[in-house]
């Protein structure tokens, strides 16, 4: 794959540089350079004004022509150039990287990765929150590691939205039109040197979809838009905003992105081995998969998707069934006719892989179905999540027990130098080592944070609240300024803000389950808070809300309104147009991280994850990934891990309980101070917060693990399952149709205790109808389940009656077999199948 590009693009880009600097433009158009801030120095000495207004190489080369040809007879920079150009060569070498050397022999197992969004850096804006950031982070460590890997999604060409906040609170959505020739953007051109264009057909028509390459490291991302003069003026919009448009846009914007990002790959000759759904807005990739394997192979319908599913990964980040994308049957039947009559498929063999029925038997598609249908591997972002996503998911599994539901969980991570302060990156340096990248997840290198002086991180932590500062300070002088402020107003901004200040964040969207507004709960309470002359407090807050989301508009509104109230304003303040840059700057700067959704609605959050990286503090509803990070010494945790019935009384009890966190042990803790000036016990904790939490929840862990635990398997299924003409696919299916057809009549013809000659044992004998179905075609076992025992014991097969009846028989616990959640159950058994439960056939004994 990547000679294929490099032939086609990486020596072809729209900018040229003279000498020395012919190859500064393979820097720039390569996102390589927003994780190394040697790179991002190098281009802010180009022009140190143009990149803090842009941050941006590729504008910056454009409009920056005459500034190169002064630096091309500055020694000094020309090495310092070449020696970045050296660091990035080396860099995507991956010769040495973790995956060549634990993988060696999967070099050619290629993940494709796709995604609705992508958030890389703020000078490509097609993002809107925590999913693109997450897929931005496993895209660059994907890079960092060597991995085999490519991403895909939509580049959308008014992006997510630039807010602004009027006077009265009201958040204002603004869609500015991204030039792509300023943006590290290569068009994607075909072998034959022509530009990249596939056809999509939506409804009763086919629109034209551009490809656009996105260097990432040595990581490729695919970006598709119908922005294209072929197409009539609605479908040129199709791609225009993230998240946006009615229900017949989203679900076209689906369709271009799955079936679109498979012809993309195919037109260009890649053959990925593993294919990973980052969400359910993605799904539609199986089904033109499996058409292709319907055409190309000449599968039938049901040996594609067992093909299919095989090397399907599938990361669901939802926690709440409304928040999974769903579609009107009609809708889809419009979409998928065509599909359909050209696979000679009846419509209901589709509408069955996303088929969701409610209680009042309103019946729709669910896009988090049709993955979970079609993929062997699925996880949650967090343990916690994967727990919640199996009992959410359940009734697809109806005879499975809650904890075998075929869901697991592997939580998200941050990609470390992306979010990380210079200032911590160069702490680390000397400190832990330059080759502390290298040891990323490893627990017990991360001790070696005990080596850092207390007051040495104290005084850089301080230098990032300063620069957190400044930078709030400048955002809302210019908002002031467009607001038409008073100059009064605007002069204060200089005093607003206080680096000796404990210094609390929150950024986020402000989803409503988000709470931001929760610490405004007891305003005569918060105003003591922040107002305590000899312990004073200041809250920076950013996010935005989805511009049909009035609830989180509403909540935004409020907080605004807070900042401006005479007790908390310049204490309590809102940062205008949450991106990237903002979201860094507060991670890098605050002291405590505030973190407060109504659980267990968060899947996962990645912001706090940030902030131990920062020399910060995490003060946390036990939601998420906090849970499984809190240990009592690394922050804080308020409110009860509890299920509440009632929201109203969650947010007082939250609340209430928040306030007490704050008062009673953040507060005293952070201005309990040494003769020095600096608080050693507050110092203390937050390298505990940096030795227990860094390890654990960056993104090389969160990658490894995917590659252990998913890629890997997955791409040796995919090898089984492709091969001798996809024989094991075919058996497969007609194994499944098979257990289909014969598993009604099999049951439990009976069930007697005996004791065993083993002392305190008990012996189980089944006589069990297996009807048309076989011994070696079953597994039949004990069960038994409680909330601190898991006990599978198999049974074995000890005589076999007359007319398809068996007998099995198992020595178990006399205890355990009085239990009341004591059963006998049969599963179907196949060398097969990838998981124990992906038929979700179970048949089981009454309780004995």
């Amino acid at each position: 794959m990547m000679k294929l590009f490099e032939a086609q693009q990486i020596k072809n880009f729209p900018i040229k540089c003279d000498a020395p600097f012919q190859r500064l433009p393979e820097l720039a158009y390569n996102l390589w350079w927003s994780w190394h801030h040697e790179a991002q120095a190098l281009f802010h000495d180009i022009d140190p004004e143009h990149w803090l207004a842009h941050r941006n190489p590729v504008k910056l080369l454009r409009e920056s022509g005459r500034r190169l040809a002064v630096l091309a007879n500055d020694r000094d920079f020309v090495e310092f150039y070449r020696g970045v150009l050296s660091l990035c060569e080396d860099n995507l070498m991956n010769e040495s990287s973790w995956f060549a050397q634990k993988y060696s022999e999967h070099q050619d197992g290629l993940v494709a990765y796709f995604s609705p969004e992508f958030a890389l850096h703020e000078c490509l804006p097609i993002y809107s929150g925590g999913l693109g950031v997450l897929a931005g982070d496993h895209v660059k460590t994907a890079s960092d590691l060597g991995l085999p890997f490519i991403g895909v999604g939509l580049l959308y060409k008014n992006g997510y939205f630039t807010q602004r906040i009027d006077k009265q609170g009201r958040q204002q959505a603004i869609y500015p039109e991204l030039n792509f020739a300023e943006l590290p953007l290569l068009p994607l051109n075909h072998h034959t040197g022509k530009r990249l264009f596939v056809k999509v057909e939506l409804a009763e028509r086919t629109v034209t979809v551009q490809c656009w390459l996105v260097l990432v490291g040595s990581v490729y991302l695919i970006l598709l838009d119908t922005d294209v003069p072929q197409n009539s003026e609605a479908d040129r919009v199709l791609t225009a905003q993230l998240y946006g448009g009615d229900r017949e846009t989203r679900i076209a914007q689906e369709v271009v992105l799955g079936i679109g990002g498979v012809r993309a790959l195919t037109a260009l000759g890649i053959t990925p081995k593993v294919w990973h759904l980052n969400e359910g807005h993605v799904a539609f990739l199986c089904l033109e998969r499996i058409r292709g394997l319907m055409k190309t192979r000449k599968l039938a319908f049901e040996q594609a998707c067992e093909a299919v599913a095989a090397s399907t990964v599938f990361t669901t980040h939802t926690p709440v069934p409304a928040g999974n994308e769903t579609f009107e049957l009609p809708l889809v039947h419009k979409y998928f006719r065509g599909y359909c009559k050209e696979l000679q498929l009846d419509l209901s063999q589709v509408l069955a892989l996303g088929l969701q029925s409610e209680p009042s038997g309103w019946k729709y598609f669910s896009m988090t179905v049709l993955a979970l249908r079609l993929a062997r591997a699925n996880n949650g972002v967090s343990q916690l999540h994967g727990a919640v996503s199996r009992e959410m998911w359940q009734p697809l599994w109806p005879t499975v027990p809650q904890h075998e539901v075929p869901i697991s969980a592997i939580t998200n991570g941050v990609h470390a130098d992306t979010w990380l302060a210079l200032m911590m990156s160069e702490l680390f340096d000397e400190y832990l080592g330059e080759g502390w990248r290298d040891h990323l997840a490893d627990p017990k290198f991360w001790r070696k944070v005990e080596k850092i002086p207390h007051e040495v991180l104290w005084q850089v932590k301080q230098e990032m609240k300063y620069d957190l500062i400044e930078f709030v300070r400048e955002r809302l002088t210019e908002q002031y300024r467009r607001l038409g402020v008073s100059s009064a107003k605007r002069k204060a901004v200089q005093s607003m803000l206080d680096p000796e200040v404990l210094t609390l964040g929150f950024a986020r969207r402000f989803a409503s389950y988000k709470r931001a507004d929760l610490i405004f709960s007891d305003l005569k309470r918060l105003e003591k808070i922040v107002n305590n002359r000899k312990r004073p407090v200041q809250i920076i807050f950013a996010g935005k809300a989805h511009p049909r989301d009035l609830a989180g508009q509403a909540i935004l509104k409020r907080v605004f309104q807070m900042t401006q109230r005479s007790a908390l304003f310049g204490k309590v303040i809102l940062v205008e147009n949450y991106d990237m840059n903002v979201g860094r700057m507060l991670v890098q700067g605050v002291d405590l991280w505030l973190n407060n959704p109504r659980r267990p609605m968060e899947a996962s959050g990645t912001s706090g994850q940030k902030v131990p990286l920062n020399a910060g503090i995490n003060c946390s509803i036990l939601d998420g990934w906090w849970e499984e990070g809190y240990n009592g010494e690394n922050g804080w945790k308020f409110g009860e891990a509890k299920a509440y019935t009632n929201e109203a009384e969650q947010d007082r009890a939250d609340a209430s309980d928040l306030y007490r966190v704050l008062e009673r042990e953040v507060i005293p803790l952070y201005y309990d101070r040494n003769q020095r000036g600096w608080p050693q016990r507050w110092i203390e904790r937050v390298k505990q917060s940096m030795i227990t939490l860094i390890p654990q929840f960056n993104t090389n862990t969160m990658v490894q693990g995917y590659a252990e635990q998913f890629y890997v398997p997955a791409s040796e299924r995919e090898g089984v399952f492709s091969r001798e003409h996809f024989a094991v696919a075919r058996e497969l299916a007609r194994a499944k149709e098979m257990y289909r057809a014969n598993w009604a009549p099999l049951h439990f013809a009976g069930v007697e205790l005996k004791p065993a000659k083993a002392a305190g044992q008990i012996e189980l004998m089944a006589r069990i109808y297996l009807g048309a179905l076989t011994p070696e075609l079953v597994q039949a076992e004990f069960y038994f389940e409680s909330e601190q025992v898991l006990i599978n014991v198999p049974m074995k097969l000890s005589a076999v009656r007359e007319n398809g009846m068996y007998e099995y028989r198992v020595r178990v616990s006399r205890a355990l077999a009085g239990k009341q959640q004591a059963r006998l159950r049969v599963a179907p058994r196949h060398p097969a199948l990838t998981l124990q439960h992906e038929t979700g056939l179970v048949c089981w004994s009454e309780a004995f």
